[in-house]
C-alpha cells in the first residue's frame, strides 16, 4: 500500500478542542478561535525516520507527511525553505553570546518569512477549491499570498493600513492583486475584510488564524532549524511577534519532532519580542495573564509586529510559558541601531523585525536571564531591503579624481 504524501488527520479547535472536518474549508471554530491541523503522527514515526528527510528536495516540503497538502501535485511553490541556519560569531561576541546562530529568512520568495505561510495555506486552499483569498495585513504576508495565489490561478483581496510599507503594495498591485489601503491598523483593515468575503463567491478570509494552515507553513522554521543541528535543539529560540503565528508555528514543531521521537530533551526556551510602542504580549507576560489587553496608539518602525491585539495571543503565551521562556520589548532607537551593527559586523542587512531579536538577545544577557554557554537562536524574518526607510540617508561621496 502506498505511503500517503500528507499523514493529516483532522482539525482541531485550540481553546474547546472540538474537532472539525480537514476536508471542508475551514475558519474559526464557532467557538470564535483559531483551529489547528493535527496528523496521525504515530503512522510517519512508522514510517519514515529523519535521515530519510536528507535526500529530498531542499525546501519546506521535504516535510509533507507533516503538511496538510494530499499530493505532490497539489503543491503550489515558489521554492521557499530550508533557508541558512548562519553562525555569527562576531555579533555573538559582541552580544556575550558567543554561540549565536541566526535563521535568516530574507532569501525566501517575496524576501520574508510569510512566503512559508502563504504556500502551504495557498496550496491547500486551492486543493479546497477556494476561488480567491482575502486578508488583512500589515504588509509582507499580503504581498506573499497574492504571489502565491496568483501562482495558483486565484484571486486575491488584500487590506492594509496605509502606513505600511510602499513596497509592500507596489508588490501587491504589481502581482493583480485587488488591493485597498485604510487608515487605521491592521484591526481596522481586518474589519474590512470582514465585510467584503460576504460578497465574493467563493472567497475565504485568510487573515491571520482566521485559517488553519498558515501555521503549518511557519511551522517549518522548527522542522528546520532541528534538522540544520543534525536533529536536536537549540537552548533558546528569540523571534519578533506581532500576530504570534510563527512563535505559534514553531512551538508546534517542536512538540511534533518531541511526540515522534526525533528530537529528546527539553524545547528551547522561547522569546517573544515586541517593540515598546506596540508590546500586548509583554504586558500580559509581565502580569502572568492568559490573554493580552489591545494595546492603544500601536506604533514601531518594525510594522510587521504592529498588531495591538493578537487573535492567538493566548497560543503565544501558552508557548512562552511553557518553556520557561520569556516576553521583551525593545525601543525602536535600539533595534534600529542594531540593525546597522548587524550589516557592519556581519554583512547581513536583516529586518527592523529580526534587528528587534538582536535587541533582545542584548537586554537579555546584561540582564543575565542569557548565559555565555547559551546556544541562541535568532529569526530575521526578511531582508531589510524591504525597509529602506529604517537605513538612514545614502552616503554620497565623489571621487575626485
Amino acid at each position: 500500500m502506498p505511503r500517503p504524501y500528507s499523514a493529516l488527520s483532522h482539525l482541531e479547535c485550540a481553546r474547546c478542542g472540538a474537532e472539525h472536518d480537514a476536508a471542508r474549508v475551514q475558519g474559526l471554530c464557532p467557538c470564535g478561535s483559531p483551529v489547528l491541523a493535527r496528523y496521525d503522527l504515530g503512522r510517519v514515526a512508522a514510517q519514515l525516520e529523519p535521515g530519510q528527510i536528507a535526500a529530498r528536495a531542499p525546501d519546506l516540503w521535504r516535510y509533507h507527511e507533516l503538511l496538510p497538502v494530499s499530493a505532490a501535485g497539489r503543491v503550489v511553490s515558489l521554492g521557499e525553505g530550508m533557508t541558512p541556519l548562519l553562525p555569527v560569531p562576531t555579533l555573538g561576541k559582541a552580544l556575550g553570546v558567543p554561540g549565536l546562530l541566526m535563521k535568516d529568512e530574507a532569501l525566501i520568495p517575496t524576501g520574508t518569512f510569510k512566503a512559508r505561510g502563504a504556500a502551504v495555506g495557498v496550496s491547500r486552499a486551492a486543493e479546497l477549491g477556494v476561488a480567491g483569498v482575502a486578508m488583512a495585513t500589515n504588509g509582507n504576508a499580503g504581498a506573499a499570498w497574492a504571489a502565491y495565489a496568483a501562482r495558483a490561478g486565484l484571486r486575491s483581496l488584500i487590506v492594509m493600513p496605509a502606513s505600511a510599507p510602499e513596497i509592500c503594495h507596489t508588490e501587491c498591485a504589481a502581482i493583480g492583486a485587488e488591493v485597498y489601503l485604510i487608515d487605521g491598523t491592521i484591526g481596522d483593515a481586518a474589519k474590512v475584510v470582514a465585510t467584503a468575503v460576504p460578497d465574493r463567491p467563493g472567497y475565504q478570509d485568510t487573515s491571520t488564524l482566521k485559517e488553519p494552515y498558515r501555521i503549518e507553513g511557519k511551522k517549518t522554521m522548527g522542522f528546520e532549524i532541528a534538522e540544520q543541528l543534525g536533529w536536536r535543539l537549540p537552548g533558546v529560540i528569540v523571534y519578533p511577534t506581532g500576530g504570534g503565528v510563527g512563535i505559534i508555528g514553531i512551538y508546534k514543531a517542536l512538540r511534533e519532532l518531541s511526540e515522534l521521537g526525533w528530537v529528546t530533551g527539553d524545547l528551547p526556551r522561547l522569546v517573544a519580542v515586541q517593540a515598546s510602542g506596540c508590546a500586548p504580549i509583554v504586558a500580559a507576560f509581565a502580569s502572568g495573564a492568559a490573554h493580552s489587553e489591545p494595546w492603544p496608539d500601536p506604533h514601531t518602525a518594525a510594522f510587521g509586529i504592529r498588531v495591538p491585539k493578537a487573535l492567538g495571543d493566548f497560543l503565544v503565551l501558552g508557548a512562552v510559558y511553557a518553556t520557561g521562556g520569556t516576553a521583551i520589548a525593545v525601543d525602536d532607537e535600539a533595534l534600529l541601531a542594531d540593525q546597522r551593527e548587524v550589516a557592519r559586523l556581519e554583512g547581513s542587512l536583516i529586518c527592523p523585525e529580526g534587528a528587534a531579536c538582536v535587541t533582545a538577545v542584548r537586554q537579555l544577557r546584561e540582564s543575565g536571564w542569557l548565559s555565555e554557554h547559551d546556544e541562541v537562536v535568532i529569526l530575521n524574518t526578511g531582508t531589510g531591503l524591504k525597509y529602506p526607510q529604517t537605513l538612514g540617508p545614502a552616503v554620497r561621496t565623489w571621487w575626485q579624481g
